[in-house]
């Protein structure tokens, strides 16, 4: 069944709530990817896929005085919602695809990636230009999701859109695609990296309510909130009451609290 078109889903048309939906949880998991990425002050870091900009700014923390940090992202809604948040943080951003950096070789001490990788197009591709602008000796640092049932706070919803939009269901599902250790152990080895490590990362969640966590989804908040979007109303109707009977085991006296997983890979140049 479909109840809405198949456009290519990106990040710009829901940039304008990505904050209030993924953005306040995503950025559970910046301190254990700095941590791995060994920053200390000085260094020169990219944020691949840098969206709104939080790992961008808590990484500037680390690295000042005298580091530098470059936040690049495919969506220029996302940067300029960046630039707005940082306007007071020693971060530049740029317009950058991260399957062909415009950076030269060997510029960083440090790249690192929250929860970006699985969704671009080419990860192999985007894995070997990380490896390249690394200088040697130099650390990669990237959080992806992990398996849909691991992450249901995003899974569920990508499971139930998937069959309202079948033709969307390989960009749906793209943010699993590297939710299992060995995938991505594979990927940074064959990108020629080393001493490669991935482990599995759980933070708890809590929301106020559901329509705490439905609020941004509504709005097209991030991709499957513009996925969302674009159904008709009969199917987001649908959608919303399978959404809310499927999180029912989550509820906590009014709130919902679930956990979820991220695998976090670090591999040196």
């Amino acid at each position: 069944m479909s109840g809405g078109t198949a456009a290519p889903l990106s990040f710009d048309a829901g940039a304008h709530a990505y904050e209030r939906f993924m953005g306040r949880w995503s950025r559970l998991w910046v301190p254990a990817l700095l941590d791995a990425a060994g920053l200390g002050p000085g260094q020169r870091v990219l944020d691949l896929a840098t969206g709104t900009g939080e790992a961008a700014a808590q990484a500037a923390a680390r690295v000042a005085p005298t580091g530098r940090v470059i936040g690049v992202d495919i969506s220029l809604p996302m940067l300029r919602a960046a630039a707005a948040r940082l306007a007071s943080q020693p971060v530049t951003l740029a317009a950058m695809d991260g399957m062909g950096l415009a950076c030269p070789d060997e510029a960083f001490d440090a790249v690192i990636c929250q929860l970006g990788l699985m969704l671009i197009p080419d990860p192999a591709r985007t894995a070997a230009e990380c490896f390249r602008v690394l200088r040697p000796g130099g650390r990669l640092a990237a959080v992806v999701w992990s398996a849909m049932e691991r992450a249901p706070l995003v899974g569920i919803l990508a499971e139930v859109l998937v069959r309202h939009l079948p033709a969307l269901r390989a960009d749906l599902m793209r943010g699993f695609s590297l939710g299992e250790p060995d995938r991505l152990q594979a990927l940074l080895v064959g990108a020629g990296f080393h001493n490669v490590r991935v482990t599995r990362e759980r933070r708890t969640l809590a929301m106020a309510s559901f329509e705490d966590y439905w609020e941004p989804v509504a709005s097209g908040g991030a991709r499957l909130g513009q996925a969302y979007a674009g159904l008709s109303d009969e199917a987001r109707r649908a959608v919303l009451e399978e959404v809310r009977a499927r999180m029912a085991p989550f509820k906590s006296g009014g709130r919902l609290v679930m956990e979820a997983e991220a695998l976090l890979g670090v591999a040196s140049r």
